[in-house]
């Protein structure tokens, strides 16, 4: 999020972007640019950190016996494999938001906004469904936070972090592969209306 606040959205608010798109070149090309910049980066940055953690936790476990032992084979790397889907889509509406953001700040706060809800209403739903005391009228009230579901992806489905913690597969949410591809097509939504929002901006 402060990479794309700082490549992108204070581009425009310095008034460098009037060097970059000189060249004969389209201007998705200089958004597509800095989101695969950033996408690489990050990329990178989640292999070597997920590296470092399986070495941690293969160090530790030498001295430490526990009744389900961490699988650290394809299991973790499945689960790697989604928190990854979760940052596409995060950047996704980070790079929306600074196209037609008015001010740099509301990239970062805009962005968390839309991932603190994208991943805690379906959790609060399914809360409020096992638990109807907690607050009042709760089936209303879980009625209304469910017509999020229509507007925003469930990234709480792509937390799958059990599979590796247990080893087994078969605690993978239901219809994973359609949480799945809905982020990964909502992402790619959010791409291309950034892209759109850009060559129809007027440069002052």
């Amino acid at each position: 999020m402060l990479l794309l606040q700082e490549l992108v959205s204070r581009e425009f608010d310095r008034r460098l972007f009037l060097t970059s798109l000189t060249y004969p070149r389209p201007r998705y090309r200089f958004l597509l640019g800095r989101l695969l910049a950033v996408g690489c980066m990050l990329t990178i940055l989640l292999g070597v950190l997920g590296v470092s953690l399986a070495g941690l936790v293969g160090l530790l476990a030498r001295g430490y016996e526990q009744a389900t032992p961490v699988a650290l084979g394809w299991h973790y790397w499945l689960t790697v494999g989604f928190i990854l889907v979760d940052l596409v889509v995060i950047i996704a509406m980070a790079v929306l938001l600074a196209v037609v953001a008015v001010t740099p700040s509301f990239v970062l706060i805009g962005t968390l906004g839309f991932m603190l809800v994208a991943r805690s209403f379906s959790t609060i739903v399914q809360m409020l469904q096992r638990q109807t005391w907690l607050v009042q009228d709760a089936e209303t009230y879980s009625s209304s936070l469910g017509l999020l579901g229509y507007l925003l992806p469930d990234l709480a489905a792509l937390d799958v972090r059990m599979i590796a913690l247990y080893g087994q597969m078969n605690l993978l949410p239901e219809q994973w592969p359609w949480h799945l591809a809905g982020a990964l097509a909502y992402g790619a939504a959010l791409i291309g209306l950034a892209v759109w929002a850009l060559t129809r901006r007027r440069m002052a």
